[in-house]
């Protein structure tokens, strides 16, 4: 036990000095300004002090409940100061929310020409909720992976580290995002892998496996982007991202990047579990030579590459579910329908990372098998 804290503390140490040495260069980019036309539009949080009228009103062809609530910012230009919002007498909704005292809020805050001030309704305030959920999910780890499972938090938030730190201001910088997010792929993976499974050959095999892996979806996504021609104009978030910047972002490289990134969490699962499978059998058989313990690797990884690949298909359909709802309301032909950018989009990011993980686990396994077998050989030699 002492041992393992012992690397652990070894392990973070060599985390905190990379990042301390990597943060300048992740922090030397010079966002863009961003510029608006809003009349001093701002989005604060606030807090429901009263309900001054609620009824049903016909907008739209349709009747629905609306409020006039009483709200005061908790922060901004106009902290504590008395605001009315209007909330569904105006405008159609989309939900059932009610308002009561005390409810925390969002609001957007607007001022016209002529210095009217005016509040909206965003969302509501959801950080305590999500908090404990965050902490619970923290808690299950802990409990059931212990020592690693902390590791492997320390991990995602180096994950996110990297996201955060690198991949999206030099995106937002005008750099290529596709080398952006292989780069910064291959840095997080590396790190956290290491991290939660410490520096021994199986790890060593996972790390280079993902990096093959990247590799070969970065390639293939790049081939098959460019023969269906699509441009990364498929999502409307794209679109309204370039119009408020002036910095000129390649969306075919943004759309690479983001199929890369997508494909990071699955792929880490699995060229991790096919590595361990690989050095379980070898411990649990030394004798199966190298042909035999890559072929009994390979039959745990085709039943894994089965399951998350389906995995896969079902996490994209569910994002998209109500796509396909509007779809069958529409009595579309799903043949024709597939010729649209934002639905080929998905297709190919689905498809290439499925391509992706199932290329990772024969180079993952031929790499663990070979690491297996030349360490025993080395300990006999020894």
């Amino acid at each position: 036990m002492k041992n393992n804290k012992f690397r652990f503390g070894i392990i973070l140490l060599g985390i905190a000095v990379a990042a301390y040495l990597l943060w300048p260069y992740f922090g030397k980019v010079d966002l863009p300004d961003l510029e608006t036309s809003s009349f001093g539009s701002e989005t604060v949080r606030a807090e429901v002090t009263g309900i001054i009228e609620a009824g049903r009103i016909e907008l739209g062809g349709r009747t629905q409940n609306y409020q006039i609530a009483r709200v005061e910012p908790l922060e901004g230009e106009y902290q504590g100061v008395p605001l009315e919002v209007d909330y569904g007498k105006r405008q159609v909704r989309a939900d059932d929310y009610h308002l009561k005292v005390g409810d925390r809020i969002m609001i957007s805050i607007s001022r016209t020409p002529d210095n009217v001030v005016n509040a909206y309704f965003v969302d509501y305030i959801r950080s305590t909720p999500l908090l404990i959920l965050a902490s619970l999910f923290a808690i299950a780890v802990l409990l059931m992976s212990r020592w690693k499972g902390l590791r492997s938090l320390i991990g995602m938030g180096f994950s996110l580290f990297v996201i955060i730190g690198y991949i999206v201001p030099h995106i937002l910088a005008g750099e290529d995002p596709l080398k952006v997010s292989i780069l910064g792929s291959i840095i997080l993976l590396t790190v956290t892998l290491y991290l939660t499974y410490g520096w021994n050959l199986k790890s060593h095999a996972a790390v280079i496996g993902v990096v093959i892996a990247l590799l070969v979806t970065g390639a293939l996504s790049g081939f098959f982007v460019n023969l269906a021609r699509l441009n990364g104009t498929g999502d409307e978030n794209v679109m309204f991202l370039m119009q408020l910047m002036d910095t000129r972002i390649k969306l075919r490289g943004l759309l690479l990047g983001g199929m890369i990134i997508g494909a990071l969490g699955v792929l880490d699962d699995l060229v991790m579990t096919q590595a361990s499978a690989v050095f379980e059998l070898h411990q649990a058989n030394p004798a199966l030579g190298s042909r035999e313990l890559f072929r009994s690797a390979m039959r745990i990884g085709q039943d894994h590459v089965a399951a998350t690949v389906n995995t896969l298909v079902l996490a994209y359909a569910g994002a998209s579910l109500p796509l396909f709802l509007m779809f069958s309301l529409a009595r579309g032909d799903y043949g024709y329908l597939v010729n649209f950018s934002f639905i080929a989009e998905e297709i190919v990011r689905t498809l290439v990372g499925s391509i992706g993980l199932i290329a990772s686990v024969p180079i993952t396994t031929l790499l663990a098998s070979f690491l297996a077998r030349r360490f025993e050989r080395a300990n006999r030699m020894g």
